[in-house]
C-alpha cells in the first residue's frame, strides 16, 4: 500500500530508499525559511499598522494583524502536502452578506477562524521555525559534514588534515574514513529523526489550522438539519402535487364515467345489458369513493385551505369513535408542521378505533412558547406501550402495518405488532421536524399521547 504520510512511510520497509526522508527534510527546511519570512512580515505589519494607527486610532493595526494569519495558513496547508498526501481542509468560513471589500473584511474579523490563523502565524514566526531549523541542522547538516571528512581532507587539507565540524582535527586517512562511516550512520539516524519531526510538525499544523472536531460536527449537524428540512418540504410539495393531479384529473374522469354509465343505464331496456350497466355504474361509484378517500388521505383539501384545526375537526367527524376537539390555533403554522401534526392525529385516532376498545377520545392542544403541543387521549383498555414494544421487535413491522382492523386485538399478536409499528411511525414522523412524542398507556387505560413540534407562525401563502 502506498504510504499516505511520513508516519506510514517510517513504519514500512524501504523508508531510507524512498523519497520520504527528503520530503520530510524539504518540509522542515521550507518551514524554517518560511517562518523567518513570516517573522519579518509580521514585524513590517506591526510597524506599518502602528504608524497608521497614530492617525486612525489603532484600527489599521487591528485589521492588518488580524488578517496576517490568512496567507500564512494558506501557505502552511500547501506545505503540508510534503509530509502528508491528504489535503488539509480549510475551516468552514462564513460568507459575507454582501459583495465588496468591507463586508468581506468585517466577516473575516468576526469569525474565530481568522484569529486562530493569527495565533498559528505568531507561533510559527516565533517558536516553530527555529525548531525546524534546529532539527534540519542536527539531523541533516551535521551528518553530511561528517560524511564529507575524506573529501575535505583531500581538497581543503591537501591530504594532511581536516576539521570535522570545526571541533576536532583529523590527520590520518583511516580516521577520515572512520568519520565518514560515522557520518553515514548519523545520516541514517537523522533520516528517521527528520521523519519524526516532520510528522509531529504536520500533526501540530493540522490541529492549529484544521477544523476543530466539535466545530466540524456542529457544521455537519447544521447541514444535515437543513437538508432534512429541504427533504420534508419537497416531500410535502410532492404530496400536494399528487393530490391536485388526482383531484383535477382522475377524479373528474371517474365522475364523467359514472354520469355516462348512469345515463346509459336509464336509456337501456330491461334485460342483461341493463344489469351489466347497473353493475358497472356501481363499480364506478365505489371506485370514485375510494379515489376520494385516497385523495383525502394524501393531502386533504381542508388542511391546505383552512389549517390544522379545521382538518382535525374533519378527522374527528370521520372517526369511528366519538372525538372531542379543543385546539387553540389562532393562525397558520408551517405546512410541513401542519401536515405532520394532522397525520399523527389521524394515525392516533385510527389506533384508538382499532386497538383500544375506547368509546370516547379527545384531542386538545395549542401553540405555546414556540412549540405546537397536542394531546390525544382515550378511555380504552391501555397497553399501547406493550404493543409498541411488540411492534418494535417484530421483524417485518412497518409504519403502515396497522391498516387492517382486527376482530380480536387482545388475542392476535399480529394485531399488537401492527399497533406498535403504527406508534413507531408516529415517532418517526415527528422526529423529522425535531419534535418529540411521549406515550402513557398503562394496562387498563387510559392512554395519553403527547406530541411537541417546535415551530413558529407563518405568513407564507398556502396555495
Amino acid at each position: 500500500m502506498r504510504p499516505r504520510n511520513v508516519w506510514q512511510a517510517m513504519s514500512a520497509p524501504g523508508f531510507l530508499l524512498s523519497a520520504w526522508p527528503w520530503r520530510a527534510a524539504a518540509y522542515l527546511l521550507t518551514g524554517a525559511s518560511a517562518g523567518a519570512v513570516t517573522l519579518v512580515g509580521l514585524v513590517v505589519v506591526v510597524t506599518v499598522g502602528g504608524a497608521l494607527s497614530v492617525v486612525v486610532v489603532g484600527l489599521p493595526l487591528l485589521v492588518l494583524t488580524a488578517l496576517a494569519g490568512l496567507p500564512v495558513a494558506r501557505m502552511e496547508r500547501l506545505r503540508l502536502r510534503l509530509a502528508d498526501r491528504a489535503p488539509a481542509p480549510d475551516r468552514p468560513r462564513r460568507q459575507p452578506t454582501a459583495y465588496g471589500p468591507w463586508p468581506w473584511l468585517t466577516t473575516r474579523l468576526r469569525e474565530p477562524a481568522s484569529w486562530r490563523d493569527l495565533g498559528h502565524a505568531l507561533l510559527f514566526a516565533t517558536v516553530l521555525w527555529p525548531l525546524d531549523a534546529l532539527v534540519v541542522t542536527a539531523a541533516l547538516a551535521l551528518p553530511l559534514a561528517t560524511l564529507a571528512t575524506p573529501l575535505l581532507m583531500a581538497t581543503v587539507g591537501d591530504g594532511e588534515e581536516a576539521k570535522v565540524l570545526k571541533q576536532w582535527t583529523v590527520t590520518t586517512w583511516p580516521t577520515a574514513f572512520g568519520a565518514a562511516v560515522l557520518g553515514l550512520l548519523m545520516l541514517v539516524l537523522g533520516a528517521y529523526a527528520l521523519g519524526l519531526a516532520a510528522g509531529a510538525r504536520a500533526a501540530l499544523a493540522r490541529v492549529l489550522l484544521g477544523t476543530p472536531r466539535d466545530a466540524a460536527l456542529d457544521a455537519r449537524v447544521v447541514e444535515l438539519t437543513r437538508s432534512r428540512v429541504r427533504l420534508v418540504d419537497a416531500f410535502e410539495a410532492e404530496r400536494r402535487r399528487i393530490e391536485r393531479d388526482l383531484h383535477d384529473g382522475a377524479q373528474q374522469r371517474l365522475v364523467a364515467l359514472t354520469m355516462t354509465l348512469g345515463l346509459a343505464r336509464l336509456d337501456a331496456p330491461p334485460g342483461p345489458l341493463a344489469d351489466q350497466l347497473a353493475k358497472a355504474h356501481g363499480e364506478a361509484g365505489r371506485a370514485l369513493e375510494e379515489l376520494r378517500e385516497l385523495i383525502h388521505g394524501i393531502h386533504p383539501k381542508v388542511l391546505a385551505d383552512h389549517g390544522l384545526a379545521a382538518a382535525v375537526e374533519d378527522a374527528a367527524d370521520r372517526s369511528a369513535v366519538p372525538v372531542d376537539v379543543s385546539l387553540e390555533l389562532p393562525g397558520r403554522l408551517p405546512r410541513a408542521v401542519e401536515a405532520a401534526a394532522y397525520f399523527v392525529v389521524c394515525e392516533a385516532l385510527a389506533n384508538v378505533a382499532k386497538h383500544s376498545g375506547a368509546d370516547r377520545a379527545e384531542v386538545t392542544g395549542g401553540h405555546r412558547d414556540g412549540r405546537l403541543r397536542l394531546e390525544i387521549r382515550d378511555n380504552g383498555r391501555g397497553g399501547a406501550e406493550d404493543r409498541a414494544r411488540v411492534g418494535a421487535a417484530e421483524p417485518g413491522a412497518g409504519a403502515g402495518a396497522d391498516a387492517d382492523p382486527d376482530p380480536d386485538p387482545g388475542a392476535d399478536v399480529d394485531a399488537e405488532a401492527r399497533a406498535g409499528s403504527g406508534l413507531t411511525g408516529l415517532a418517526d414522523r415527528v422526529s423529522v421536524l425535531d419534535g418529540r412524542i411521549s406515550l402513557s398507556s398503562p394496562p387498563g387505560g387510559p392512554t395519553l399521547l403527547r406530541v411537541e413540534i417546535p415551530c413558529e407562525w407563518t405568513t407564507e401563502p398556502f396555495a
